[in-house]
């Protein structure tokens, strides 16, 4: 089921062929924003592919896989594209090596937490391993990979937000206000106040934030079925943690310093994001967790192109266009919510926007005496975003159901290529399309790398969230 996972994994990444890139820059393609970075040698600033600066000639320009590489090699932020308010690479996803996974991890906040030993620790490797195939693979160790996020966090509290420069500086990761001032300075190439006046002026607007409440616009790549999204979460909300109505999601979170509730409202070019939190440094943590849930990162061209060929799953590809495979914001959660007939009441949070409670953890379902929940309290079984996905789908067949198994690797990571051919709505609905149940899996086969998102497409077919 998960072959295809690692064999994807043998193509070239997009930045490394400099032409292709060039024709991208060139052409102003928003499609590809995130997933590459275009810096400019003759005046040191780095842009996102559709930048609408004036496109420098190619032997000027050079290409990285990520900020934080451009940033490593001494090129400041374009403060007209904002190069790091783009939707993520689908890399980080449709990729299941070393560098994808430790991505996943830092945009978790791991290395503000735990710092590189403890990415290293989740990631099974040793420091210096994994700064040696980080630096390889996208340009950067896992601080400078880190401290890309932090400038990143950092921009949307100064940008966003009312707060005192120095309490966006801890909030943000940094472990000095110093630190923050450089960092600041040298990637955006202006002071934290000069980023904010010019921000108010260039938008003509500040945030709605009062303390810990923000509000944030959260990008993807069109189009974006929001609509099936919140049948989905409907569907299967779990009643004090989540509510959905249809126009938003709202759900409570259990974050690394404290909780959060966040209501999410699908608009035409963005998701707006209402968040409060009761400790900002988890910010960071939380968009990515929301990004993960919503699939905001995903490559709806490149599902449409491969998933479009087939006869059978063409028209429902164009009926609806931009289908999402739903994640999960935490691996634990994501477990115990599939497993639980009854979720037990959890930790009472302030009441707003409906929620009123956290699900409840690991540790708290163990009471009960379930085995899962013991094994993940207990340390014995681990499931986050670092895992890989080959060893996670090994390890789980010991405590669930090898179908089960293949719908926690899909959500918990992401991994856009696991089709639950045992479900019975993909069942059902690979039938209403004159697709044999038992020749599934094999016209399956053209469907990589994205059979997760085929599923999604057959579940419709079938009348089902």
């Amino acid at each position: 089921m998960l072959e295809s996972m690692v064999t994807i994994t043998e193509a070239p990444p997009l930045w490394r062929d400099a032409e292709r890139c060039y024709r991208v820059v060139t052409a102003r393609d928003s499609r590809f924003d995130g997933q590459f970075i275009m810096a400019v040698r003759t005046t040191g600033i780095y842009c996102r592919p559709s930048c609408p600066a004036s496109t420098p000639k190619a032997q000027n320009v050079r290409f990285f896989p990520t900020s934080a590489a451009a940033q490593a090699n001494g090129f400041r932020a374009c403060r007209r594209c904002l190069p790091d308010a783009v939707p993520g690479s689908p890399d980080w996803n449709v990729r299941a090596d070393l560098a994808s996974r430790a991505m996943r991890l830092i945009a978790d906040g791991t290395v503000e937490r735990e710092g590189v030993p403890g990415l290293a620790r989740r990631l099974g490797y040793s420091e210096r391993q994994l700064g040696r195939v980080l630096t390889a693979e996208l340009g950067a160790g896992p601080l400078a990979l880190a401290r890309a996020h932090r400038a990143h966090s950092a921009r949307l509290l100064i940008e966003m937000s009312e707060l005192p420069l120095t309490d966006v500086a801890f909030a943000a990761g940094f472990s000095s206000v110093r630190q923050f001032n450089e960092t600041i300075r040298e990637v955006f190439a202006t002071t934290p106040s000069q980023l904010r006046v010019s921000a108010a002026s260039r938008r003509g607007r500040q945030s709605d934030v009062s303390g810990t409440r923000l509000s944030l616009r959260l990008p993807f790549r069109p189009p974006f079925d929001a609509s099936g999204l919140l049948r989905f979460f409907a569907a299967y909300a779990v009643p004090g943690v989540e509510e959905v109505t249809s126009e938003t999601y709202a759900r409570t979170l259990r974050l690394a310093h404290g909780t959060g509730v966040v209501r999410l409202t699908p608009l035409p070019d963005h998701v707006r994001c209402e968040l409060r939190l009761t400790d900002l440094r988890d910010l960071g943590s939380a968009v990515s967790r929301v990004r993960r849930l919503l699939d905001l990162d995903a490559d709806p061209a490149a599902v449409t192109r491969v998933l479009g060929a087939d006869p059978a799953l063409a028209p429902l590809v164009a009926e609806v266009p931009g289908i999402r495979v739903p994640g999960a914001v935490d691996g634990e959660e994501l477990l115990l919510r599939a497993l639980l007939s009854e979720v037990p009441l959890g930790e009472d949070v302030p009441g707003e926007w409906g929620v009123t409670r956290l699900f409840p953890t690991a540790a708290e379902v163990a009471t009960t005496g379930h085995p899962v929940a013991t094994a993940l309290a207990e340390g014995r079984l681990e499931v986050h975003v670092g895992r890989d996905a080959a060893e996670l789908r090994a390890e789980l067949p010991a405590y669930v159901e090898p179908s089960m198994a293949d719908y926690v690797v899909m959500r918990v990571l992401g991994a856009p290529d696991v089709l639950l051919s045992d479900d019975t709505a993909v069942r059902r609905g690979a039938e209403a399309l004159g697709i044999a149940p038992d020749s599934l899996a094999e016209r399956a086969r053209a469907w990589t790398p994205w059979r997760s998102y085929a599923g999604m497409f057959l579940r419709h077919a079938a009348g089902s969230p």
